[in-house]
């Protein structure tokens, strides 16, 4: 089991593993040895078994032997040329990948295969219920609950979409491969289709030659709601109301969403400049396009599938008040060609036409997955990003014969709009040339209502319909007026849609589908109503109108400099030199008033500037489009207060330019405490926060009386050590709680979770179950980052399992907390662990001058930059300084050479320390009593078992200076005394005792991933010496991607 899908299954068949492993390799020689001759697989094959044999060697304790065998293959890499050595570094970097989409395969089979899965809703309603638990209790927990997904742009995901899409090709063709009834002839053709997927590969250049834009990162995020997601969401919920309903006696109704899912690409600008005001209403836009989009073509299906004629009295008033509409637009003369309803018998006799062609997969049950086409953005967004080497996700807005047969032209429906004025990018127009615009738009408009007619019986001409499809047939031409409203504000085109004509929320879409599922219910069709109609329900509950609400992200420092500008401007002092008394009381008296701060004419820096107008697009968008503001390193009452205000004043200034209130309500301002000092102040900043009256009422009254604080997992941990950081982030959690509860607020705790160990990862379940007591009361929101979204949620079989997992790690934490620390005496043990092991790792990482320049040496970090694999920038700052540097690459560099430095150092000084103060038992009784230090503990050695310490000591051996060596000796003898003790504590003999699928998949993995590791050594040899070599540097960049592969995570 690797830490990236460890909820998925505790165990595979590794018979069936190895096989498909077996196949998959098998092809890919074949594909090599067609591409590259007999003589490169003779080389492949050599190198495959020198690794092998060491690996053999090294199991069975045979350390010399093995050693001898490394160093034969050692020498035998440094004599390969470079062309020879790219191919070599793609093959076994291929072969990673493949054995990974076979694990993932079998994860997946394990849970289809199982009858009674060990998390799932089934399973925990269960265990609840017959802990005593009362039904109408478990009922109404679940209900209540809000679980946010957030996923984020940080960029540890190192494959291009490219591969991406060809890896999940492999894993259905696998999938159809296992079905029995398959002839011989079936099962050939598949094996010509799996070799074709990876002559495709083989041929398809691995590296990414230019860096992603922050909208190509909202697109990827977009890709996995429509690939995997959209299916997932209403499967996951069905299992849901199906466990509810069997255990409480009454489903999940259709309107409750459990889980939603927020995102930061595209709103995420803490330290990345690339991320503007634009882009992020851009990114708005978008989402909320493509989940127009993708409710059209849901109604589309559905407006064919329901054809009956029986319906309720309020749904047929409703198609009544439709048609009559429709009625006055095509026939100005009221001829009343509309027969009534014959409401006695409950029929329709009259409606729109029937659809003229079926929709795509209309053919087919809701309940199999839709593969949607991915062609060309709307907008000017397809324009900017139409060099991007990814393919786009996202579906094309040309105009189609189905859309034209059904009266959509140009994506309008049967009606014009009310206004509509569409006018060409930067002109400038007189009042004479707008109205001449329009009558030529209405010119236009006519013309196509002409067309139309010539494809179309008249009304009166029509055979009977359903009113079903006359309310969806409305409620598709309210979505493609939507849609391309949102196609003309991406485009900067003004546009003056009167607001019946379209949908702006969830709410309103909503409406006539659940008057359609009444309807069904109440003659009697509820197998029909709960089917395609109750999914696009849930859709729309969960996904909203933008699919994953967008969060804001800034440094708290940023909102000091714009206020300095103001105060400065305003002959007021420089803000950021008061005290914080003097802050919060001009702050608080701000907030009380009713006019802006801002005068209009203030001229500011472009920073600045950057700043005040993304609180603009802020209060534009609202919360229908927007979900939290993140204040990243948060310190201080002052910064949260500092965001309230501008964005107050923001909103202040949009209402009167548009002359009503802005849309949606005020953002949740979202403090985000990283480093320890900032974790162990974070109670005390919100019990000052929550002391205030204004700010105290102001969310009672505008967030229904929760705080939501998030805790950050990357930079404690880089900052004082995984261990230190683990225990920080337990008090902080536990102190907000309390503050929040003395001042009678909940509180959400937001877990900014990085992939790695190092940065906060792990199994979902662990994590949510080792969290203090009261911390998880029904509320959870958690980020999800980089190659861990398409881990967790790539595949729709796995969304559904991971979103369970969630649901059901939540529930438990709620209904049944974990247990805080037995005794006083544990918590004393902790803090002794903790300042020796922050004191140790500061000691090695920031005090020590030998360990930047060996971390340069040892690791390729330098090097990373040349991936292109997120729009932001490494560090925060130009500095070289490890305080400077972001987590991501800290973690990623160790995670390449094996050492997985960040995920252990100081933690076996902690034990140690303890140990020989007499804790030894204490420790013992800890790990088996206490889920919090279980977890730390499990997680720990579960990173120690994909350590290696020859591997880390080759990277030393030859690219570190000998001046330096003597720290990498010691740094290795710290990781082994660290094994020694994490062992001491859980009381196992061996790493992964308690985990031997893990250990098992790492040791298959070994002979491709040490080769592909001593390959990356001798490139970056050869690199730093000819440091513009460009083939050089795109074999070293093939490494990575083979050993982030093989190591199953990256940062």
């Amino acid at each position: 089991m690797t830490d990236t899908t460890d909820d998925i299954a505790e165990e595979i068949s590794f018979q069936s593993f190895e096989d498909e492993c077996h196949l998959l390799r098998s092809l890919l020689n074949d594909v090599l040895h067609r591409e590259l001759g007999p003589q490169f697989m003779d080389t492949v094959e050599r190198k495959r078994i020198l690794a092998q044999s060491a690996v053999n060697m090294r199991i069975a304790g045979m350390e010399d032997t093995a050693e001898l065998l490394e160093q034969q293959l050692a020498k035998e890499i440094s004599k390969i040329g470079l062309e020879e050595a790219l191919s070599l570094a793609r093959a076994f970097s291929h072969y990673l990948n493949l054995m990974g989409i076979a694990e993932t395969h079998h994860r997946v089979r394990k849970t289809r295969n199982t009858a009674h899965l060990s998390k799932s809703c089934d399973d925990i309603f269960d265990k609840l219920i017959q802990s005593g638990v009362p039904p109408q209790q478990l009922y109404d927990t679940i209900c209540q609950q809000e679980v946010g997904i957030v996923l984020t742009a940080h960029p540890t995901q190192i494959n291009r979409r490219t591969l991406q899409y060809k890896h999940k090709r492999i894993a259905h063709l696998l999938e159809y491969n296992e079905q029995p009834d398959l002839s011989h002839e079936d099962r050939e053709m598949v094996i010509d289709d799996l070799v074709r997927e990876i002559t495709s590969l083989w041929e398809t250049d691995e590296v990414r030659r230019h860096r992603p834009t922050p909208v190509d990162e909202a697109r990827a995020g977009l890709h996995i709601v429509e690939q995997s997601l959209w299916k997932a969401v209403p499967h996951y919920l069905r299992r849901v109301s199906t466990s509810l309903k069997k255990h409480t006696g009454k489903p999940l109704p259709l309107t409750c969403a459990p889980i939603y899912f927020g995102s930061w690409m595209g709103g995420d600008r803490d330290g990345n400049p690339n991320v503007t005001a634009k882009v992020t209403r851009d990114v708005a836009f978008l989402s909320q396009w493509m989940a127009t989009d993708l409710y059209t073509r849901e109604v589309d299906s559905l407006r064919f599938e329901l054809s009956m004629g029986r319906c309720s009295d309020k749904l047929a008033i409703l198609a009544d008040e439709i048609l009559l509409q429709e009625a006055s637009y095509e026939n100005q003369k009221n001829e009343n060609w509309v027969e009534p309803v014959n409401r006695k018998n409950g029929y329709y006799r009259q409606s729109l036409a029937l659809p003229t062609q079926l929709p795509a997969d209309a053919d087919f049950p809701s309940c199999t997955e839709s593969q949607y086409s991915t062609v060309e953005l709307p907008g000017n967004l397809s324009r900017q990003n139409r060099t991007s080497s990814a393919p786009t996700s996202l579906n094309s807005i040309k105009t189609s014969s189905s859309e034209i047969s059904s009266g959509t032209i140009s994506g309008e429906g049967n009606r014009p709009p009310t206004k509509a004025a569409c006018l060409t990018k930067g002109a400038s127009f007189t009042s004479s040339q707008l109205l001449a615009q329009r009558k030529l738009f209405a010119e236009l408009e006519t013309g196509r209502s002409s067309f139309r007619k010539l494809l179309e019986p008249s009304l009166n001409q029509r055979p009977g319909i359903a009113p079903y499809r006359v309310v969806l047939g409305n409620v598709k031409d309210k979505l493609i007026k939507t849609r391309r409203r949102l196609e003309l504000l991406l485009d900067d085109l003004p546009c003056e849609y009167d607001p019946t004509e379209y949908y702006e929320t969830a709410e309103q879409l909503l409406e006539p589908l659940l008057l359609c599922h009444e309807s069904l219910q109440s003659c009697g069709s509820e197998i029909l109503a709960d089917g395609r109609l109750a999914d696009l329900i849930r859709r729309v509950a969960t996904f909203g109108m933008i699919l994953m609400k967008l969060d804001l992200r800034q440094e708290a420092s940023r909102h000091s400099e714009a206020l300095d500008a103001v105060t400065v401007y305003l002959d007021m002092g420089v803000y950021s030199e008061w005290d914080e008394d003097k802050k919060l009381e001009f702050l608080t008296r701000e907030l009380k008033g009713k006019r802006p701060l801002i005068p209009p004419s203030i001229e500011v820096v472009p920073d600045v500037k950057e700043v005040l107008d993304t609180f603009r697009v802020a209060a534009e968008l609202g919360t229908d489009s927007l979900g939290a503001y993140v204040i990243s390193m948060a310190s201080n009452a002052s910064d949260v207060l500092a965001v309230e205000l501008l964005q107050k004043d923001a909103r202040l200034s949009v209402s009167g330019e548009l002359g009503k209130p802005c849309p949606g309500g005020t953002l949740r301002v979202v403090p985000l405490f990283e480093t320890a000092k900032d974790l162990r102040a974070a109670g005390s900043v919100i019990r000052k926060l929550l002391s205030i009256d204004w700010y105290r009422e102001h969310i009672i009254k505008n967030h229904n009386g929760i705080q939501e604080v998030m805790v950050g997992y990357s930079d404690s941990g880089k900052d004082a050590g995984r261990f230190t950081a683990a225990w920080e982030l337990y008090k902080a959690q536990e102190d907000v709680v309390a503050a929040c509860k003395e001042f009678g607020i909940r509180v959400t705790l937001f877990h900014g979770r990085g992939g790695s160990i190092g940065r906060g990862g792990g199994p979902t379940y662990l994590a949510i179950q080792s969290q203090p007591p009261g911390s998880v009361i029904g509320t959870l929101r958690s980020t999800e980052q980089g190659e861990m979204v398409q881990a967790k949620f790539g595949l729709p079989q796995i969304a559904v399992r991971q979103l369970e997992i969630y649901t059901t790690a939540v529930l438990l934490a709620t209904m049944r907390p974990p247990k805080p620390p037995r005794e006083t005496k544990w918590r004393t043990v902790m803090e002794d662990i903790s300042e020796n092991s922050c004191h140790f790792y500061r000691s090695v990482v920031y005090d020590n001058p030998d360990f930047l320049p060996y971390f340069h040496e040892a690791t390729p970090q330098a090097e990373l930059g040349f991936l292109n694999i997120g729009s932001r920038p490494a560090r925060r700052k130009t500095s070289t300084a490890i305080a400077h540097l972001r987590a991501i690459p800290w973690v990623f560099a160790w995670t390449q050479t094996r050492f997985v430095l960040p995920s252990w150092l100081g933690v076996g000084a902690g034990l140690k320390h303890a140990c020989t103060e007499g804790y030894m038992h204490d420790l013992q009784a800890m790990y088996k009593e206490w889920p919090f230090f279980q977890s730390t503990i499990d997680l720990i050695e579960m990173v120690l078992a994909k350590a290696d310490i020859p591997i880390a000591k080759h990277y030393d051996e030859v690219l570190v200076s000998e001046s330096r060596r003597g720290l990498g000796v010691e740094l290795r003898n710290e990781l082994m005394m660290t094994e020694e003790y994490v062992l001491v504590v859980s009381g196992h003999e061996k790493l992964s005792e308690n985990n031997k699928s893990l250990k098992r998949l790492i040791e298959s993995r070994l002979p491709f991933l040490n080769s592909i590791n001593m390959l990356q050594v001798e490139i970056l040899k050869r690199l730093r010496q000819d440091d513009d070599n460009k083939k050089l540097r795109d074999v070293l960049l093939v490494t990575i991607n083979g050993i982030a592969a093989g190591m199953r995570n990256t940062g």
